[in-house]
């Protein structure tokens, strides 16, 4: 077999693959025996046909057919092993010669893995903000624990901000009612913004036993972005009580005694949250700092796949919140031309920085055992709430076990480039990130002879 490749662009190649026909005779052979088991000729056992007579029963050109289906993968996977291409996708395969007795040849046009030049990665600089908890922060989550435990009591008044009404509520499109937009006895607290659009204005200053009746939009289902009529019911205005902030409190409400400990236990918990997110962030200006000092040319077709995932799950969720794209937006303050522009700079990034770890980790001849992989497979199950059981076996069925073993290989990698990395806040001082535990906490320093916990790759670069 012969094979030669012509470089289109830095992500695109194309194989020009010849292999003679005698090379061909195994899968011929191949061919003729899985005919010879499908195909009932009189006077032969089913299986014994020969190949004469196959090739008057139903052609030469079928079983050649059959050949070349056969060998055509297994050659092309050989020309990329002979030519040191790593495919990103699949190939675009046209057959430009076959003939009988004269052999086959072909050509494969693939997006293949960039070649780039890797930059020092060692003692990498960057900076992330300050950590901070606020006596703010924390009277907001006491706050949040009061409501927990307050009461609800009808009034007999106006339902205004901060208030629970227990309400009915029917949209109708033209007289009819919307299939899925009909509740009842559904209990809701004013201002709280949970629902649809409108519906707060028209409940402030309404009574029980009062019905409002405003215009809106849906955010999901067939009538998406239509105008509707909606039917609201107060049937009861409840005003909510909240317990003293006291040490009584503090006992009914948590483990504590006393209210200052219960403080206390709240700051440690928000500051151990926000030193996760400080890590976090460290870990993407670490990366960003070395996508900084590379170009790496990324294939388009990869940069688009990823953009239509990414636009699919955003919005997927947001049709599971009860949003449109624009509501979305104009919270965000974003123009459609800034979102595509900031989605796009995203995943142009985390496309580059798979391509970065993935050469560290090869450069570092990182491996992946067992056990991580196993742990690996049990975390993302429970990530995505499946059974991990179930997961392992659909990763196994489904051949993804390879992607599993490169997200990890690149995991290590971005936990090299961060334990190598001075990482300061903005006071200037060095983040403490090698012995961040998975809680929050800092643990003690690991012993030179004992793997330091493995950090994940960030969804997003």
């Amino acid at each position: 077999m012969k094979s030669a490749v012509e470089t289109l662009s830095p992500t695109r190649a194309k194989l020009t693959v010849e292999v003679p026909f005698e090379e061909l005779k195994p899968s011929l052979d191949a061919a003729y025996q899985k005919i010879a088991k499908q195909i009932n000729v009189p006077g032969f056992r089913r299986g014994k046909v020969p190949p004469q007579v196959i090739d008057r029963q139903i052609g030469r050109g079928v079983v050649l057919d059959e050949a070349v289906n056969d060998v055509l993968p297994k050659a092309y996977v050989e020309a990329l092993q002979e030519n040191n291409l790593t495919p990103l996708a699949q190939p675009d395969i046209e057959v430009t010669k076959f003939e009988d007795n004269d052999g086959l040849e072909f050509t494969a046009e693939v997006d293949v893995k960039p070649e780039f030049e890797l930059p020092a990665y060692d003692g990498l600089e960057a900076s992330v903000e300050d950590l901070a908890v606020t006596d703010e922060d924390v009277a907001e989550q006491v706050d949040a624990l009061r409501e927990r435990f307050g009461t609800l009591s009808d009034v007999e008044r106006p339902a205004k901000d901060g208030d629970f009404v227990v309400i009915d509520l029917v949209a109708t499109k033209d007289g009819e009612t919307v299939d899925g937009a009909e509740i009842s006895d559904f209990s809701y607290k004013v201002g709280s913004g949970g629902m649809i659009e409108g519906l707060d204005e028209a409940l402030v200053g309404t009574a029980a036993g009062e019905e409002k009746i405003f215009t809106t939009q849906l955010v999901s289902g067939d009538l998406v972005g239509q105008d509707v009529e909606v039917a609201v019911k107060v049937g009861q205005v409840q005003e909510q009580e909240l317990p003293e902030l006291d040490d009584e409190f503090a006992q009914d409400a948590s483990e504590f005694d006393t209210l200052d400990e219960l403080r206390d236990d709240v700051r440690e918990r928000l500051t151990r949250g926000k030193r996760l997110e400080q890590a976090a962030a460290a870990r993407d200006a670490v990366l960003e700092a070395l996508l900084e000092k590379v170009e790496i040319p990324l294939p388009e077709s990869m940069v688009t796949e990823e953009l239509d995932a990414r636009r699919g799950n955003l919005e997927q969720q947001l049709a599971m919140a009860g949003m449109t794209l624009d509501k979305y937006l104009e919270d965000e303050k974003q123009t459609q031309e800034e979102f595509e522009a900031d989605l796009e700079r995203r995943v142009r990034d985390a496309v580059a920085a798979q391509f970065l770890l993935d050469e560290i980790a090869d450069k570092e001849e990182m491996g992946v055992d067992q056990g991580e992989l196993t742990q690996h497979m049990i975390r993302r199950a429970q990530q995505s709430g499946q059974d991990p059981q179930e997961f392992v076996n659909h990763m196994f069925e489904h051949n993804h076990v390879p992607d599993l073993v490169q997200e990890i290989r690149r995991g290590k990698a971005l936990q090299l480039l961060v334990e190598g990395a001075t990482v300061k806040d903005g006071a200037g001082n060095v983040i403490e990130l090698k012995n961040l535990q998975a809680d929050g906490s800092i643990g003690e320093p690991a012993e030179e002879s004992e793997p330091v916990e493995e950090s994940e790759a960030p969804a997003e670069a």
